[in-house]
């Protein structure tokens, strides 16, 4: 029967994130903090070359097309009034942070951008998650094809996400938050980003085993 995301962090919450930040476990580990992070007072609105070598912690490149346009190109400019709009210290699950990541709301605006396919400059929905993941980290999550799986594939992740996060009154956020204390991790490393690394470490092995249209275990997360 599948469990929820509550469930899953009380459990494994603690073993899973401890194992990801095991000294030279896992590049990802620096993703958050690599020269000071991506939403520093004096690059939070703008990417830069600290985010483009930082995604690549997480095994993806941005291509050299697309990061000259990112660094100084329309592509850059129009994704940095996104950003403007996006505040540093907005956390998914908290009063009114479901605007920004809504269809059509200053975030999607901004992944849109990113993958648009009509334009030379698009890439894949992991590479902009990632880029956006990196400037806005306690509000747009780290998301793959493995973490997509485990969620059972949600159309509107974003909203799905930050309506467990909301629910009784932010249970699953103090969750998470007691389990990056108890490990001992950087609080720059958020609580979104802590929920991925558990979903990611406890499904990357058998996702990887099999054929992720088949994969047995889509469903294993209730939301």
């Amino acid at each position: 029967m599948p469990e929820t995301l509550l469930d899953i962090v009380r459990r494994e919450g603690v073993g899973q994130l401890g194992a990801y930040f095991r000294p030279g476990a896992y590049t990802g580990q620096w993703f958050e903090t690599f020269a000071g992070g991506g939403d520093r007072a004096d690059t939070r609105d703008r990417i830069v070359v600290d985010d483009l070598y930082a995604v690549e912690a997480l095994n993806v490149q941005v291509p050299f097309a697309v990061g000259t346009e990112l660094l100084d190109g329309r592509l850059g400019r129009d994704v940095s009034a996104r950003l403007r709009q996006l505040p540093t210290v907005a956390e998914l699950g908290a009063d009114g942070t479901d605007a920004l990541v809504a269809d059509g709301g200053p975030a999607d605006q901004a992944w849109q951008l990113l993958v648009d396919r009509n334009k030379r400059t698009g890439v894949g929905w992991v590479i902009a998650g990632k880029l956006l993941a990196r400037k806005r980290p306690r509000l747009i999550p780290v998301y793959d094809s493995i973490v997509r799986c485990q969620l059972g594939a949600p159309k509107r992740v974003w909203l799905t996400l930050h309506d467990q996060l909301a629910a009784n009154d932010g249970e699953l956020r103090a969750a998470l938050a007691e389990v990056r204390a108890i490990v001992g991790v950087d609080d720059k490393v958020s609580v979104l980003r802590v929920l991925d690394i558990v979903l990611w470490r406890r499904h990357e092995k058998a996702h990887r085993r099999t054929d992720p249209a088949a994969c047995p275990r889509l469903r294993c997360v209730r939301l």
